[in-house]
């Protein structure tokens, strides 16, 4: 097992979307600016949680994506752009071990911040 990459350390992103079409659209529009280097699509999960005073029940797709720590600010202000909700989820959990191909895969498939 590999800890921590080049680019700080890899992440998981998690970001629920209000479709599947608004979710393949913000995955799509990550990895093609590098930075995510995978986004997995989980469509038909169901949410429940408390807004405008209420407790909500929707369906929704939930997006996995893989990165950096680095990409993070970056990531979160994307997904804001193209995002349905007001307050779209992107939160972020810290990848602690990981195949060294998949986890060197990870770091030269996203884009260093700078870049």
């Amino acid at each position: 097992m590999t800890y921590g990459g080049s680019h700080g350390y890899e992440i998981i992103v998690l970001i629920t979307a209000s479709s599947d079409e608004e979710a393949e659209k913000i995955a799509r529009t990550l990895v093609a600016d590098r930075l995510a280097a995978c986004v997995n699509i989980i469509p038909g999960i169901r949410s429940i949680f408390f807004w405008d005073g209420k407790t909500q029940d929707e369906r929704e797709t939930l997006l996995v994506a893989k990165s950096t720590a680095s990409h993070m600010e970056r990531i979160t202000a994307r997904v804001k752009e193209l995002h349905s909700y007001s307050v779209p989820e992107v939160i972020a959990l810290p990848v602690t071990a990981g195949s060294p191909g998949y986890l060197a895969w990870l770091n030269e498939t996203v884009k260093r911040v700078n870049d």
